[in-house]
């Protein structure tokens, strides 16, 4: 993907070789050990069902729990010139996000709202959000608390050794699909999910999380679709390889030798395929609607 000569973008935070003891969900214990427990791969996922049974209960928000860190106190003093400029990795994604922000920019004055961009804070090993501690087993995430992408860059590493989608689209795929959950956000489809979800069994509230996963691949295929002139052979491909690589169904297979459906969380590998291709062949959000009708 051809972005060398695009912008980076200012909303970014570094949490990087900065340390998190304990105390609050950033602690030992508590949702902070939860959230290590069950976190995964990038999406919210396994992460989600703990932050949104959290939020519903109270512990997030104003009304307690971990309060949100600001992009300037997160960047320990650096701009955001200098934290886009640690590495290559961190280059690629702060252009990623910059054309995130112009595309969804450009959709919302479409039917007349305003896109508000979401902040990407960087962190490695272990970091600190809105929504408890950040660890690097979670997968990058969306914290719908304080409305910011946590990413440990080494996961790009990991998506290629690990789950063997190599290639800066099936990079630039992590962040537009976590774009992809602000997006809900400021559309509100993630509350309603959430309120869905606290009135729902557990298996009943992981296929409510399928269809919110899958909206986002949606959505970041719609980002493909309006800069389908930066992309270049072989792009596709390596977005419907990692789609592919981290469906619940290949995952548990390989993790754990069985599928089990009613467990799944972000649908499987042809179920999110298949979705990032809609999202990349008609460029339209309307298009994305995964809650009516069958996935």
């Amino acid at each position: 993907m051809r972005l060398d000569d695009y912008r980076t973008s200012d909303n970014v935070g570094d949490q990087r070789g900065q340390s998190f003891g304990g105390g609050g969900f950033g602690g030992g214990g508590g949702l902070g050990l939860i959230l290590g427990l069950v976190g995964s791969r990038f999406g919210i996922g396994g992460v989600a069902v703990v932050l949104i049974g959290a939020w519903l209960l109270g512990l997030f928000g104003s009304g307690g729990g971990q309060q949100a860190i600001s992009p300037q106190e997160q960047a320990g003093g650096k701009t955001a010139a200098q934290i886009c400029s640690v590495d290559a990795a961190s280059r690629f994604s702060c252009q990623v996000l910059a054309s995130t922000e112009d595309t969804w920019g450009r959709i919302f004055q479409q039917s007349g709202a305003r896109y508000t961009p979401t902040t990407l804070i960087f962190y490695s090993g272990r970091g600190q959000s809105g929504c408890g501690a950040a660890q690097s087993a979670m997968g990058p995430f969306y914290c719908p608390t304080d409305k910011k992408v946590y990413l440990d860059t080494d996961f790009y590493r990991e998506l290629s050794q690990r789950f063997g989608a190599a290639g800066d689209f099936a990079q630039a795929y992590v962040i537009a699909h976590e774009v992809g959950h602000h997006v809900q956000d400021l559309q509100g489809t993630l509350e309603q999910a959430h309120e869905l979800q606290a009135r729902s069994g557990e298996a009943e509230g992981n296929a409510i999380q399928v269809r919110v996963e899958l909206q986002a691949d949606c959505y970041a295929g719609v980002w493909a679709a309006a800069n389908k002139d930066r992309l270049e052979p072989g792009d596709v491909e390596e977005g419907m390889r990692a789609a592919h690589q981290i469906g619940d169904d290949v995952l548990q297979q390989a993790s754990q030798g069985r599928v089990v459906p009613e467990s799944f969380t972000h649908g499987t590998a042809e179920q999110r395929m298949a979705w990032l291709r809609k999202g990349i062949q008609t460029g339209d959000p309307a298009q994305c609607d995964t809650f009516s009708g069958p996935i």
